[in-house]
């Protein structure tokens, strides 16, 4: 089979940690690794990631742009990683720190200003504002618009984990870039097995039995309006509901890069 992947935008990676790990008995650590091994194979097919970060330390931003160094080709000029920065999370931060984080990534990665009208700022329009702290408004406007400017660039989405209280923004994170991926019918992929906010919404979708205490938080009723068949993901019901559900990272990676070459695979390219 062909391993080599040509969508015609970057994947996006949508991850933060489960607060359901120990419920289900798996390690803290196991969506790290799932985002880590799924990181490597796709950069070794020849995918770009886009991924929404905030540049804290030893977050899951940093952790990329490690890979991407670590697993650059000899000789690649081109970027891999696209770091999309909402408003809120950039605003906050002195231009000289953007500017060393972009120097230190600067074959790897490049950072993604996103204003809160929703269009990319150059590094210059950015350079001409005075960072401040943000307001609630900055976070919920700011967050949205960054998560649908990362929609429109990507060519699919895969999410794992996801909090479901204590969020900046409208709902939570892996929840609006889920919803925004659904109603574009972009691809979407549910590595559901270590809970979550990704397996709320799989349970909702019917592929994940329900917890014995329903989870309700703001705006999930809206994936109640989805089926599973909505994932446009490559992979049938049942290898959806695989996913889903599974607890193990590799079976996890070979679900989601299935549905990846179906979907992109070059000989099956016109």
């Amino acid at each position: 089979m062909n391993t080599t992947l040509h969508p015609p935008r970057a994947i996006a990676v949508s991850i933060s940690d489960s607060p359901d790990t120990d419920g289900l008995g798996v390690s803290v650590d196991h969506p790290w690794d799932t985002f880590v091994e799924l990181v490597i194979e796709l950069l070794a097919s020849g995918v770009d990631l886009a991924y929404g970060g905030d540049l804290r330390k030893r977050g899951f931003t940093e952790v990329l742009f490690e890979l991407a160094g670590r697993y650059r080709r000899p000789g690649q000029t081109t970027i891999r990683v696209t770091n999309y920065l909402a408003w809120p999370v950039h605003i906050r931060m002195p231009m000289s720190d953007l500017d060393n984080v972009a120097d230190s990534v600067r074959h790897v990665a490049h950072l993604a200003f996103v204003g809160l009208n929703g269009t990319r700022m150059s590094t210059a329009e950015r350079r001409e504002i005075q960072s401040r702290d943000p307001d609630e408004n900055d976070w919920r406007s700011g967050l949205t618009a960054m998560r649908a400017v990362m929609r429109a660039e990507t060519s699919a989405r895969i999410a794992i984990g996801g909090q479901v209280e204590d969020y900046m923004g409208k709902m939570p994170g892996i929840a609006e870039e889920a919803l925004l991926s659904l109603r574009a019918k972009q691809p979407l992929f549910l590595v559901g097995g270590f809970g979550g906010c990704t397996r709320d919404i799989a349970e909702t979708l019917g592929l994940a039995d329900p917890w014995s205490a329903p989870r309700r938080w703001p705006e999930r009723q809206i994936f109640s309006d989805y089926t599973a068949q909505d994932l446009m993901n490559g992979l049938t019901v049942e290898e959806n509901r695989m996913l889903a559900r599974t607890r193990f990272i590799d079976q996890a990676r070979q679900l989601v890069m299935l549905g990846l070459y179906r979907l992109f695979r070059e000989d099956e390219r016109p």
